[in-house]
């Protein structure tokens, strides 16, 4: 029986792998990957009204759609259009070869004219009403374009004229050129997928008045017909409000930089799990390795496009679900310390582990959702992965792993094997240390730290990217040496400001200047050094605008970040909690701004999601030494001294200590494997989340708890009232042999 049961468990973890790897390449094959992954251009746009009146959202979606026709005659396959706001589109064309070719398409005015058969100019969209295409039906109820008419003198004379011709048909065109030809395109005109031809229609007589367009339209085709013509008679403009471009040996370099990195971030936690839990271990990457799965598999069903942030976002997710594991396993080891058989201590384990896995993951969940709704595109993609890597480590840590192992523990083989199950060692006597009776050196510290930042940041100042500071960066790549010298007098001769230039390398240079580059300068700029370097150049512009929005964004998402986590923490826990633990997180970002001033490292927009990530982790950390520490309250059922607040707290901080060690150090693996093998792109990221993930560990321990001690002193000699949603069980009495 047990065979046929350790069989059976076998057989599951091999069938799910197996499914995993049919799957993988077929998955990665189709996943979209951003500029960073592919190179290619983006372009963010402002839509304006040339008259300078009010901007509608017809207007925008109309435009969107005219944009959207314009992708199409570039070849990109799987471009990615957003309407951001109530006036702006962010354009992103991963792997365009031509960037040049692509801004001067997309940024052209919509232009719809009237032509014959033989491409003569009848009218253009003059006469029409600003907006004028309406959605409406023929006389027989099917779906056909309204259209109303402006000069409709000038349109009778010319439905008049072509009426009287052999050839009675009348053309609509959109952003027809000199490569436009309706002999050539008259097959697929109304094809409004591939080609500027909107529409052919018979005229039979002149009209003075508004009139229809019917055909074999549906509803879609007819929707998607008005808009096109009304982004041709609107009276708009695009306004380029920040761009980038990134060349494919970039994007190409860094995807396989990143993904070598990620494998063997992955591959050293694996390793360090089956030192440290054996068996148990081995299961746990198994789940690594499912997690990681379907985290991608839910990222491309979504629709997600996968970047350099949304690739640290997994890492990090990776860190987290192990930390799920971590949580289970060190409270299944208690249960066996107290004398607990395999199968009880495998239950009530991971039970008393739940509560903190499931705050922690919250209060991820929840910076991540605040991310998604103020960070930018690569910011919110980063947000995506990491909302999706939070539930997925919900799903396959704590059902499917615990359903796995379970099974093994049912057979009994393990039950004389704890060491070669979970790595258990009887321990007759733990060695503990006063934590809180360190407070006082644990306020000095806070306090010095206080006083590095104030005189970092009055000296040095932040060096800020120019997502903040705006302007525009010139990346250079070039098959001969380049000099900061040359670089310097080049800028000059261009009329440019240079506030700042880095060598990569011999053949890399970064120039940043404080001029925001209109198109023409972009072009300029890249022919200057096609010419006398040979060099390919990647160019991002972020105006003034755009500057002051994400340092709008940025606050905003920082202070709800940290409001949304008092309000949970003081909900699931006590205002108390809340506080000792948003100081914990300001000390840990504020650790990170000391650093990056002090090292004048530069801070970026994806550098904000570094710090909510490091904010939604920290809580993470400390909420479980909190769960362990409101258990000791409630097991005390009352605290009469401050030795008995002393005691608890410094209980929970030693029996979570090794557990905090073990999450840091495989979260830490990953990071560490990005900045070293990663990509230089996201490696600012990357050591944010180093700092962070440190400062993180030695918050909870060094700083969220002593001050709770403090916070807590004035509920001494108060009874423990359970929270409203908490059970009410009776105490469970252990009898040995049957449940212990």
């Amino acid at each position: 029986m047990k065979k046929k049961s350790i069989f059976k468990s076998i057989l599951y973890i091999v069938v799910i792998l197996g499914v995993i790897a049919l799957f993988t390449p077929t998955l990665l094959k189709n996943q979209k990957f951003g500029l960073d992954l592919q190179g290619g251009f983006e372009v963010l746009y402002e839509v304006k009204s040339i008259d300078g009146g009010e901007v509608t959202k017809d207007m925008v979606t109309s435009t969107y759609k005219t944009i959207s026709k314009r992708i199409d005659v570039l070849g990109v396959t799987e471009p990615t259009i957003i309407v951001e706001g109530e006036n702006r589109i962010r354009v992103q064309l991963a792997g365009v070869t031509d960037p040049t070719e692509a801004r001067n398409t997309l940024s052209q005015v919509a232009s719809l004219t009237f032509r014959d058969t033989s491409d003569n100019l009848l009218m253009n969209s003059d006469v029409l009403k600003s907006g004028g295409a309406k959605v409406g039906q023929d006389e027989t109820g099917r779906p056909a374009v309204s259209l109303s008419v402006k000069d409709k003198n000038k349109f009778y004379e010319v439905t008049k004229a072509i009426s009287e011709k052999e050839d009675n048909r009348i053309v609509i065109w959109l952003d027809f050129d000199e490569n436009s030809s309706f002999q050539l395109e008259q097959s697929k005109c109304g094809s409004l997928s591939n080609s500027k031809c909107l529409s052919v229609a018979s005229v039979s007589q002149g009209f003075a008045s508004d009139v229809i367009i019917q055909g074999n339209f549906t509803q879609e085709e007819v929707e998607n017909l008005v808009n096109l013509i009304n982004s041709g008679s609107l009276p708009t403009k695009l306004e380029e409000v920040s761009s980038k471009t990134v060349g494919a040996e970039f994007g190409e370099g860094s995807l396989e930089k990143t993904f070598k990195a990620g494998i063997v971030g992955i591959l050293l936690i694996m390793a360090l799990m089956i030192v440290v839990y054996h068996f148990s271990g081995l299961i746990a990457s198994v789940g690594i390795v499912i997690y990681t799965f379907l985290t991608f598999l839910t990222f491309w069903l979504v629709g997600g496009v996968l970047t350099l942030p949304g690739i640290a976002a997994l890492v990090i997710g990776i860190g987290m679900a192990i930390d799920s594991c971590v949580i289970s396993f060190a409270r299944i080891k208690d249960e066996l310390n107290s004398g607990s058989k395999l199968n009880v201590a495998y239950k009530n384990g991971n039970k008393n582990a739940f509560s903190s896995i499931f705050d922690s993951n919250i209060t991820t969940l929840l910076a991540a959702l605040i991310l998604f709704i103020f960070g930018e595109s690569s910011v919110k993609g980063f947000a995506t992965m990491l909302i999706i890597s939070t539930i997925v480590t919900m799903l396959v840590m704590v059902v499917l792993i615990r359903f796995l192992l379970g099974l093994f523990v049912k057979t009994g083989k393990f039950d004389n094997k704890l060491n070669l199950f979970i790595g258990y060692k009887k321990v007759k006597k733990q060695r503990k240390f006063n934590f809180v009776k360190i407070r006082k050196f644990a306020y000095i510290y806070l306090v010095l730290l206080v006083i590095l930042g104030i005189y970092t940041f009055t000296t040095n100042k932040l060096k800020l990217g120019i997502d903040f500071k705006g302007g525009s960066s010139v990346t250079l790549v070039s098959n001969q040496e380049l000099t900061e010298k040359e670089i310097r007098k080049d800028i000059k001769e261009l009329e440019y400001n240079l506030y700042e230039i880095e060598l990569l390398d011999d053949n890399t240079v970064i120039a940043k200047v404080e001029e925001t580059l209109t198109k023409d300068q972009v072009l300029t700029t890249e022919k200057y050094f096609q010419e006398k370097y040979e060099a390919k150049t990647d160019i991002g512009v972020v105006s003034n605008v755009v500057k002051q929005e994400l340092v709008k964004n940025a606050i905003i998402a920082l202070i709800l970040a940290s409001i949304g986590i008092v309000l949970y923490v003081s909900i699931r826990f006590r205002f108390s909690y809340a506080l000792s633990g948003v100081v914990a997180l300001i000390h840990d970002a504020f650790i990170i701004f000391v650093i990056f001033s002090l090292f004048k490292l530069e801070v970026s927009s994806i550098f904000i999601a570094a710090i909510l990530s490091i904010i939604g982790y920290s809580i993470n950390d400390t909420i479980v030494t909190f769960d362990r520490i409101r258990e000791n309250i409630r097991n005390k059922k009352k605290l009469k001294t401050k030795e008995d607040l002393e005691e608890v707290i410094n209980e929970g901080l030693n029996a979570t200590l090794k557990r905090s060690i073990i999450t840091t150090l495989t979260t830490l693996c990953p990071v560490i494997c990005l900045i070293v093998l990663g990509s230089h792109e996201i490696i600012n990221f990357n050591l944010a989340l180093l700092f962070g993930l440190i400062a993180g560990v030695l918050s909870s321990i060094f700083v969220a708890c002593q001050l709770l001690f403090d916070l807590e002193k004035k509920n001494i000699n108060k009874p423990i009232k359970k929270k409203w949603y908490e059970e009410t069980e009776p105490e469970e009495k252990k009898i040995k042999g049957i449940n212990a």
